[in-house]
This record gives C-alpha cells, sequence and structure tokens, in this order.
C-alpha cells in the first residue's frame, strides 16, 4: 500500500486552469501506475487520466484529452495534474490512486486502483 494526499483543488473559472498535486509516501512509488479519478454528484467515477510506472505511458479520457496533462516526479514522489481550459462539468471530487494491475490502458479503469488519496474538490463556475 501507497498513502496518497492530494492538493491544489478549488474555484475557478470556466476556461481557467488549476493543477493538482499528489504526494506519495513510501518507497515503492514507482512499482505504481498512477492515475486520477474523479466523481461527480449522482455520477459513477471516472479514469480521466493516468500515468505508467516509468512515465513514459500516458491514458487520458475523451472527456479531457487535450485539456489535462498527467505528469510524474519521482524525485519527490508526486503525480500531477495540469488542467487547463476548464469547463463547468469538469466539476468533481479528484482523487489520486495507485494501481499494481499490468496490461492495456483500454482495461483500466478505476476498480484497478488499490490506494486512493482522500481526494480534493474542483469546482468551475460558468
Amino acid at each position: 500500500q501507497v498513502q496518497l494526499v492530494e492538493s491544489g483543488g478549488g474555484l475557478v473559472q470556466a476556461g481557467g486552469s488549476l493543477r493538482l498535486s499528489c504526494a506519495a509516501s513510501g518507497r515503492t512509488f514507482s512499482r505504481y501506475a498512477m492515475g486520477w479519478v474523479r466523481q461527480a454528484p449522482g455520477k459513477e467515477r471516472e479514469l480521466v487520466a493516468a500515468i505508467s510506472r516509468s512515465g513514459s505511458s500516458t491514458y487520458y479520457a475523451d472527456s479531457v484529452k487535450g485539456r489535462f496533462t498527467i505528469s510524474r516526479g519521482s524525485a519527490k514522489n508526486t503525480v500531477y495534474l495540469q488542467m487547463n481550459s476548464l469547463k463547468p462539468e469538469d466539476t468533481a471530487v479528484y482523487y489520486c490512486a495507485a494501481s499494481s494491475a499490468t496490461g492495456s490502458w483500454d482495461d483500466l479503469g478505476p476498480a484497478d486502483f488499490g490506494s486512493w488519496g482522500q481526494g480534493t474538490q474542483v469546482t468551475v463556475s460558468s
């Protein structure tokens, strides 16, 4: 297990930007693929972005492709989600999550992540 703590959420106007950070504890950070999962009220959890253990491969949901960028800073056990051109429909609680699963990004979903942070609220006003 790895412990995760998110930060960087907040209120922003449509078209604005936010950067989420996730700090991971433990020396096994590089063993996990990392992802950002969001959940809006009344909706199912959605995997919006993921990054491989090495950082060389990434996944984005169609809803955020071209607007969000996931990256990892292995030296500091951190994962980031840069969110640009935010829309009201991006409003949700965003969770940082770690996965030990392997395989294709197409087969990866929220259920494949075993460690979760406490979540950070992102609210985009119109």
